[in-house]
């Protein structure tokens, strides 16, 4: 069993090495990308304030699809280049949305939130799927969370085997 430690007080940049060490420790010798990805969806749920929504999309088929999450009941398949989380895939990077009402093509699956970020899962050259975080908060993300949460992907990326998401 794993206790998680608050980042409460810390600046932002500090929380989230905190997080991520915690992180590190939950992912310790575990090699299930989906017990790892739920793990992952409930401490970033549990660390950081300001969110209503935590999870991920799996790539299958050209679509993105539910996976572990913290939260509302949520949309269960995106498809490339839609949305907030298809963009982010299609694009291959971090994609931060201040306020989504504004983002043209916005999937909205729960009206109370206004922000997002969303860090794509690349290994090897290919989209596995993203990490999406929402918040009711505009403004919520920054180039801070970011940081934070790429390094986040990229310890469940070398902490998990994720060859079965890995679709042609």
């Amino acid at each position: 069993m794993h206790e998680i430690t608050t980042v409460a007080g810390l600046s932002k940049a500090e929380a989230y090495q905190e997080m991520n060490r915690q992180l590190a420790g939950v992912l310790a010798g575990e090699r299930s990308a989906l017990a790892n990805a739920a793990n992952m969806a409930a401490l970033l749920n549990q660390s950081l304030p300001g969110l209503n929504w935590a999870g991920f999309y799996f790539l299958q088929d050209q679509e993105l699809v539910l996976g572990p999450f913290q939260g509302k009941v949520a949309c269960v398949r995106i498809p490339m280049g839609k949305g907030v989380c298809g963009t982010a895939a299609a694009a291959r990077r971090t994609t931060i949305v201040p306020d989504v009402h504004l983002f043209a093509g916005h999937i909205a699956c729960d009206s109370a939130s206004r922000s997002e970020i969303v860090v794509p899962l690349v290994q090897q050259g290919r989209v596995l799927g993203v990490l999406d975080l929402d918040s009711p908060q505009l403004a919520r993300f920054d180039t801070d969370d970011a940081a934070g949460l790429e390094a986040a992907v990229a310890l469940l990326l070398g902490s998990s085997d994720l060859s079965w998401f890995s679709r042609p």
